[in-house]
């Protein structure tokens, strides 16, 4: 069964435990990627740099490309009536809220391929 994560250090520590953190990590390398945006996260990568990391991208692109910001949600496939459901009063905030969002879709995304 699909463990829904509850929070973002709950996921990235899920991902830890099940040995499916670096392919996470090669998820949203070849995501971001995909949608024009790289954000080129090293494997090497520590859970809480990877939060810091991807909080600062999307924040960059909900700021300054918005555009690109709705194309990269499109591509990774984050539900859009989730987005909608997120209240979006501090950009920073509205930020954190999305990369778990996208980290939540992209760990489906692992889990799966290695589960079933």
């Amino acid at each position: 069964m699909y463990p829904i994560p509850k929070s973002t250090d709950h996921l990235l520590t899920e991902a830890e435990k099940e040995n499916l953190y670096i392919k996470l990590i090669e998820q949203l390398n070849k995501d971001f990627n995909f949608a024009n945006e790289p954000i080129d996260i090293p494997l090497s990568t520590a859970p809480n740099e990877l939060k810091i990391q991807l909080h600062e991208k999307v924040y960059r692109l909900i700021q300054y490309k918005f555009a690109e910001y709705l194309n990269l949600l499109y591509i990774i496939d984050v539900s859009e009536s989730e987005v909608k459901k997120l209240v979006g009063s501090d950009i920073s905030e509205l930020a954190e809220q999305v990369a778990f969002l996208i980290l939540k879709r992209e760990w489906q995304k692992v889990w799966f391929r290695n589960k079933i």
